[in-house]
């Protein structure tokens, strides 16, 4: 209950009435002023000058203040210190929450690399299955962002029916990539397909449609499909790979050490270095915002990522001996980041316009499978596409 405060103009406590009448002071009729305060009981920082007697000077000033505004004065110095100890508790509770979110961020990754690592070593069917289930999965989380409101609001998304259609389409390009070698005339076909479907449905079609799902089709099915060539498309053998002698027969022998297993060995650590230097970086240097799209990232923690790419770039091919070239190091380094910092931001340009802060929630700590595989979509076909083209005898 709250407490009242009655003071008259001689200083006088005046005993609080209930009713709204007007009180009389010893000096004269006024219409009397309640003063509301929380319980006393939440002033446990109040303290009262004590020392007046002993001070002359001190003594002289608070006979010149009412004491209603001393009252006043303490009370809000004592609410400003009850309300410093909530913020605090608040700063308290939040760096609690980001280390477990951390923690929890750090365990998923680790339980996620691992079988991750195991697929690549496999390769062939294993790999490219997983990488479908990867990618259809992935792709209904962008036609689901695609149907948001931040998005939807500017536009009409596509039908449900060929959204799910497209997933499928997706899911199957890197099987047949796998099998036939070259897509291009499948994808060509399905987007003609799914064009077709568009234009013919009922209503209204929108350009809006078709520009999305084409973009999907692009971004969640054939980009992914470069990892299955850059993985079991170059199938020359790494033969300076030291690791390769002595590889166990049951687990394939020497020749399970391809070119294709070391670079995407290679671009898989070099993305990982990317994002964990960069955000190391951010987080000690970062001063500098990057872009508008994504605005906790700088340009200190980007170089950060540019420079851990690198440098693991640099130590993975020293040890697995390639490329033999110490250029074609750099540059592979170089291409590994910035195809997973483009990656990184044309995700975060989809959910910045979706308004929302994850693709989906399948990975604790994480979010959805773009959320974390968005530096990867990018890096496969720059990786595939270096190698091809620059490099001679594909680095070995």
């Amino acid at each position: 209950m709250a407490s009242f405060v009655e003071v008259c103009r001689y200083n006088k406590p005046v005993p609080p009435v209930l009713s709204t009448s007007l009180s009389i002071c010893p000096c004269r009729v006024s219409i009397r002023k309640t003063l509301n305060l929380p319980p006393f009981a939440e002033y446990t920082s109040l303290r009262l000058v004590r020392d007046a007697k002993t001070n002359p000077l001190l003594r002289s000033l608070l006979g010149r203040i009412p004491v209603k505004r001393r009252f006043l004065t303490a009370v809000s110095r004592a609410e400003s210190d009850h309300l410093g100890d909530g913020n605090s508790k608040n700063v308290e509770e939040d760096k609690q929450k980001k280390a477990s979110q951390l923690k929890k961020r750090v365990i998923f990754g680790v339980a996620i690399g691992l079988p991750v690592g195991g697929v690549v070593l496999a390769g062939g069917w294993v790999f490219t299955l997983a990488l479908a289930a990867s990618v259809f999965i992935g792709s209904r989380e962008y036609f689901e962002l695609v149907r948001s409101r931040g998005i939807a609001k500017g536009m009409t998304p596509p039908p449900r029916y060929v959204s799910r259609f497209c997933s499928v389409i997706c899911a199957l390009m890197p099987i047949l990539t796998l099998y036939f070698g070259n897509i291009d005339i499948w994808v060509t076909c399905a987007a003609f397909v799914v064009a077709m479907a568009l234009l013919v449905q009922r209503g209204n079609p929108r350009f809006s449609q078709l520009s999305s799902t084409m973009f999907g089709l692009f971004y969640c099915g054939y980009l992914p499909c470069f990892w299955v060539k850059l993985r079991c498309g170059l199938a020359a053998p790494a033969l300076n790979t030291g690791i390769a002698r002595t590889w166990p027969i049951f687990l394939g022998g020497p020749p399970q050490w391809t070119v294709g297993l070391v670079a995407t060995l290679i671009s898989f650590s070099g993305v990982i270095a990317t994002d964990t230097f960069a955000f190391l970086g951010g987080k000690a240097f970062g001063r500098t915002p990057l872009t508008s799209i994504s605005p906790k990232k700088t340009w200190e923690g980007t170089f950060a990522g540019l420079v851990g790419c690198i440098v693991i770039t640099l130590l993975l091919s020293k040890s697995l001996s390639w490329p033999q070239s110490l250029f074609s190091s750099i540059a592979f380094g170089f291409i590994n980041f910035f195809g997973s910092v483009f990656g990184d931001l044309t995700e975060s340009m989809i959910k910045r316009d979706a308004g929302v802060k994850d693709s989906g929630s399948l990975i604790p700590g994480h979010g959805g499978i773009l959320d974390r595989v968005d530096s990867y979509i990018f890096t496969g076909a720059l990786a595939y596409s270096f190698i091809k083209t620059s490099l001679r005898l594909y680095g070995v």
